[in-house]
């Protein structure tokens, strides 16, 4: 007897239908075919003692299991449940007219339990769009799959409650989650909070500026001067996610299988802060068997780099690339799989390999020139990407005895979304720019023009503090969120000599 299952294939972030055409017909043999990679060769072991838990066994005749389509590598444990399904049913041990009408997934535990899966959202929207009934996954990946609308959603402990399930016996009890109502729910829910920083009022401002305009940051100061703590409570004042973006942002952590039990839907940007001894495959994405990195983790919200001249040279320069482009592009013989990384760049570092240079209690202990070398650790082209150049100095302990709070995120939060709702307006005909760090050499001669005394001023700065022609569109760029923030059509020129301040690397002296 043929019978079909259906399952999915994860390509990038999307998923793919797989068909299991299991047959069971005169002979004794079991044979899998379709490009399985080891782990699914192996489920033959795991579905037979599974299945063996509630009083079925797999026919001892000879079953060809064909996964389509055949040019597909399957990877991974989770058709386990599909394969199994399929055999039960070729074997007339369950029903099998409902199986057309869902896709089923699940890895498989010897005692017949359900394990979660990577990529229940894509697989799950693939199935909507497919026009499937429903879909049945492990209960862990039941919230997740269920903010997908139109769609039955079904979660299970084990292989047999997926049985009486099919069979009409025992109906599994459907998984629904207001979508709309569990973004609006978890929408503002920030663990960090500036009104937490004692001090710091400027380095604050910088951020709020960074937040504006989409640029990146990094942040130069020695240690314990707040750069850590300052960078995780970035998100708290970007824009919150739209629900396209919240989607898009979980689809990726679903493929990651980064998703929680008891998550459905990621209603706040993202930060991901990876150690610094990482390689450049796990910050970019792909391997053997492509994965998304840190860097498409952190799409739609923060990518925090501490202690930056510490990380590997190759890692750091792989990032230029998707800094342009916010997307990555992994190729391979077989396949292209792109990841979106659209991200915001906070990087921190120590100004000296000891630390306290510049600092105003502790003396350097570097010896000359060492400072430099430490800052050569990044290269001019990655700077070069990098719009705000920040030093932290250490907080008094006079304001750290201050029991004052500073001011709260959502209040920097609201004149960042009044300049975010400038810059929209600015480039609602110009797709794939959203805010004023994504500008183009044209758009920023376009809107960022400058009086007669502006260019003086920059000018001047460009000869006296030795800055880089590279530093020229960023200033600029950075001018035109300073003038947004204050709702000004025009760069004024101490919008310009504030933005001037913030590229205190690019000096020639800086570190001599």
């Amino acid at each position: 007897m043929l019978v079909k299952t259906f399952g999915s294939a994860i390509c990038g972030v999307k998923a793919m239908m797989v068909t299991v055409e299991v047959n069971v017909g005169v002979g004794v043999n079991f044979t899998l075919v379709g490009l399985p990679d080891s782990a699914v060769k192996e489920s033959q072991q795991r579905i037979a003692t599974a299945i063996s838990q509630y009083g079925y066994h797999i026919p001892g005749k000879k079953v060809v299991v064909n996964m389509a389509p055949a040019d597909l590598k399957k990877e991974g444990a989770a058709y386990d449940l599909t394969i199994a399904i399929g055999i039960l049913a070729a074997a007339g041990d369950m029903r099998a007219d409902e199986l057309g009408r869902y896709v089923i997934m699940g890895e498989l535990s010897l005692d017949g339990s359900l394990r979660p899966i990577k990529g229940a959202l894509p697989i799950a929207i693939e199935a909507r769009r497919q026009k499937f009934k429903g879909i049945i996954v492990p209960k862990e990946n039941a919230r997740e799959a269920a903010i997908v609308n139109n769609l039955e959603v079904y979660g299970a402990d084990n292989v047999k409650q997926v049985i009486d399930h099919l069979n009409g016996d025992k109906s599994l009890d459907q998984t629904i989650v207001d979508t709309r109502a569990e973004f609006a729910n978890h929408l503002n829910q920030y663990e960090y909070d500036f009104a937490d920083v004692k001090g710091q009022e400027g380095i604050k401002r910088a951020l709020e500026i960074a937040a504006a305009g989409g640029h990146n940051v990094i942040m130069i100061g020695p240690p314990g001067s707040g750069k850590t703590m300052l960078a995780k409570r970035m998100p708290s004042i970007l824009p919150p996610l739209s629900l396209e973006e919240s989607l898009e942002t979980t689809q990726i952590h679903s493929v990651a299988g980064k998703m929680k039990k008891e998550d459905s839907l990621i209603a706040i940007r993202p930060f991901r802060a990876p150690h610094h001894t990482i390689s450049d495959v796990a910050l970019v994405g792909g391997g053997s068997n492509p994965q998304p990195g840190e860097i498409s983790l952190a799409h739609n919200g923060v990518l925090f780099l501490d202690e930056l001249p510490e990380f590997r040279r190759q890692v750091l320069e792989v990032l230029r690339q998707p800094m342009e482009e916010r997307r990555v592009t992994v190729s391979r013989a077989k396949m292209t799989v792109d990841y979106p990384a659209s991200f915001m760049l906070i990087a921190a570092m120590n100004p000296c390999p000891c630390g306290y240079y510049n600092h105003p209690t502790i003396e350097c202990t570097c010896p000359p020139g060492a400072v430099k070398k430490y800052l050569n650790k990044v290269s001019g082209p990655l700077m070069d990407r990098i719009d705000l150049h920040i030093e932290v100095t250490p907080v008094p302990v006079s304001q750290l005895n201050d029991m004052k709070q500073g001011e709260s995120s959502a209040t920097i939060r609201e004149r960042v979304l009044a300049a975010r709702a400038i810059q929209t307006a600015r480039f609602a005909g110009h797709p794939g720019v959203h805010c004023n760090a994504q500008m183009t050499s044209k758009l920023t001669r376009e809107h960022c023009q400058l009086s007669n005394e502006c260019r003086t001023i920059i000018e001047a700065a460009m000869n006296r503090l030795g800055l880089s022609a590279r530093a020229y569109d960023r200033i600029l760029r950075v001018s035109r969120t300073i003038a947004d923030l204050e709702g000004s059509p025009s760069i004024l020129p101490y919008h310009l000599q504030e933005a001037i301040t913030y590229r205190s690397l690019d000096r020639d002296s800086w570190g001599q």
